[in-house]
């Protein structure tokens, strides 16, 4: 006896290919709009943005050849001293990092909506978003005014901007948590602080750790630039190198960054697969 399918109410048969989904005339319009808008904007910042321009690459070659050739004989005679200042602009990093990941993680919970009350999240998030929006550069120079040249500049531009960057990340990861574990702990009659810490904590830090790291890898970059406008580190060498039109060993220099950030980037992908 053979089986055949049955159609019940409500149901779709085996052999029925349901009709392909249809757009509404209202998601074609937003369509149309973002994309159209997005050309426009395209459009009408060719000229500001000198685009026309972008051939003088091809026609005024002749600095740009004469550069390359010498960027492609690196002079590492001062490459102990390179290293050292790399090994400074590290430093700055770590530091830098450290200190916003402190800053982050009250931050964090201030700005998560499900977390802090709605009259404190407001005003937190805006802080958080004037410190994303100022650049490390900008806030190395009032640090260098504030404390003077040096690496320490550059650690507190680093700590703020980056505190910034994480808090946004960092309440996001503690919006988007499971509440029923922290539904559980406080079934149990615990504290707020109790909640956070066995309900909330468990499930972002994976996130949070990942983020840290990310950004790590971001701010040794960093602080290579701080380094230009006197915050310590490599890129003030750098920029005399450049300045002088050393460019062998600005080549030097170059790959010596290179190197430092590659291995920057495997370490940090280790740490996250030992610890994720």
């Amino acid at each position: 006896m053979s089986a055949t399918p049955m159609k019940a109410s409500g149901t779709v048969s085996l052999g029925h290919v349901p009709a392909p989904p249809t757009r509404t005339a209202a998601d074609k319009l937003y369509d149309l709009l973002v994309w159209g808008g997005i050309l426009l904007l395209l459009a009408i910042s060719f000229g500001p943005a000198e685009i026309s321009k972008v051939t003088r690459l091809f026609t005024n070659s002749e600095n740009m050849q004469t550069f390359s050739t010498r960027l492609v004989n690196p002079d590492f005679s001062e490459w102990r001293l390179y290293v050292r200042q790399m090994w400074l602009t590290v430093q700055v990093a770590i530091w830098g990092t450290c200190l916003a990941v402190i800053m982050a993680i009250p931050f964090g919970f201030m700005c998560a909506s499900n977390v802090a009350p709605s009259w404190l999240v407001w005003p937190m998030r805006r802080l958080m978003d004037f410190l994303r929006s100022v650049n490390e550069l900008v806030l190395g120079l009032i640090f260098i005014v504030a404390v003077g040249l040096g690496p320490l500049a550059g650690v507190l531009a680093i700590a703020l901007h980056t505190a910034g960057v994480l808090a946004k990340l960092f309440s996001e990861a503690v919006e988007s948590i499971d509440s029923r574990p922290v539904e559980g702990v406080r079934a149990t009659g615990a504290a707020k602080l109790h909640e956070i810490m066995w309900g909330v904590l468990p499930q972002v830090a994976p996130l949070w750790t990942s983020y840290a790291l990310y950004r790590f890898e971001s701010n040794s970059r960093s602080a290579t630039v701080l380094g230009l406008i006197g915050a310590g580190g490599i890129g003030a060498k750098l920029m005399e190198s450049m300045n002088s039109f050393q460019y062998e060993q600005t080549a030097a220099i170059g790959i010596i960054i290179v190197v430092a950030v590659t291995l920057i980037d495997m370490l940090s992908q280790a740490m996250r697969s030992r610890l994720l």
